[in-house]
């Protein structure tokens, strides 16, 4: 069984030492359970992201650095990694720590027990805690979630989390159209609709420990009521989510 673990960074130059330092013992401890790769996408980054990584992993064969030339957006990012990735497991998380790399092991243990095609981590579930993170980033992320609780399936606490594992099958027959931080949703309700099933694991998001958040409240508040008001009229008009081709240019393999 082959692990690839898939980690966005977007001018994250100030944590690529603490993110490193974090993802080593990691790496040790997967290898003894699996074949391992790591893919950092650089998406565009205007520091120097890019060189800290190449430098900092130049003797770790199991990282990759894959670059977008401009800032592409999370959910292109997300698109790239899964090209690049080749486990039969694809892990997804932040590079800013607000879900510790530590739990990793975890979260790929759940996949086992509890036989499904897709964990996420949950925040939001009664088991589940918020530590540090401001009221403001709680209102947009819980409120989304649970408007998607009410149109998709109750069952689902969380459903803003990047920190995932799929199942090689489900990124090869699922689409999404995003490229922004919405993708990650998008790809969790078409994959629930197409008959995947997913499990949550309970964890702690933090508030993120290095670095400044990309994310804008506002326009991506917006992505999430479009999207939603687009999933009401679907279940309205029983329309298939997932009847769109994949459209030319939305999977990108660019590697400096």
């Amino acid at each position: 069984m082959k692990v690839s673990l898939v980690i966005p960074a977007y001018n994250e130059s100030e944590g690529v030492a603490q993110t490193a330092a974090a993802l080593y013992p990691v790496l040790d401890y997967l290898r003894t359970k699996y074949e391992v790769e790591v893919v950092f996408v650089n998406d565009g980054s205007k520091d120097n992201t890019e060189a800290l990584l190449k430098a900092e992993f130049a003797d770790v064969p199991e990282v990759r650095i894959v670059s977008h030339e401009v800032n592409r957006g999370l959910g292109a990012a997300i698109r790239t990694g899964f090209r690049n990735a080749t486990g039969d497991l694809i892990v997804t998380t932040d590079f800013d720590g607000t879900y510790p790399l530590t739990t990793i092991p975890q979260i790929l243990s759940r996949m086992t027990v509890d036989k499904t095609d897709i964990v996420t981590a949950s925040p939001y579930h009664p088991q589940g805690h918020v530590e540090g993170v401001p009221r403001y980033r709680l209102l947009f992320s819980f409120g989304a979630s649970l408007l998607y609780r009410l149109l998709v399936t109750w069952h689902i606490h969380t459903w803003t989390a990047l920190f995932r594992v799929y199942k090689r099958e489900v990124i090869e027959s699922i689409t999404f159209e995003s490229n922004d931080f919405l993708a990650g949703t998008e790809l969790l309700v078409k994959a629930l609709r197409a008959g995947y099933t997913v499990s949550e694991f309970p964890t702690t998001l933090y508030v993120r420990t290095f670095g400044q958040s990309s994310i804008r409240i506002a326009k991506v508040t917006m992505l999430h009521l479009k999207f939603q008001w687009r999933l009401l009229l679907a279940t309205l008009k029983r329309e298939d989510l997932n009847a769109r081709p994949p459209q030319p240019g939305e999977l990108v393999n660019e590697q400096n």
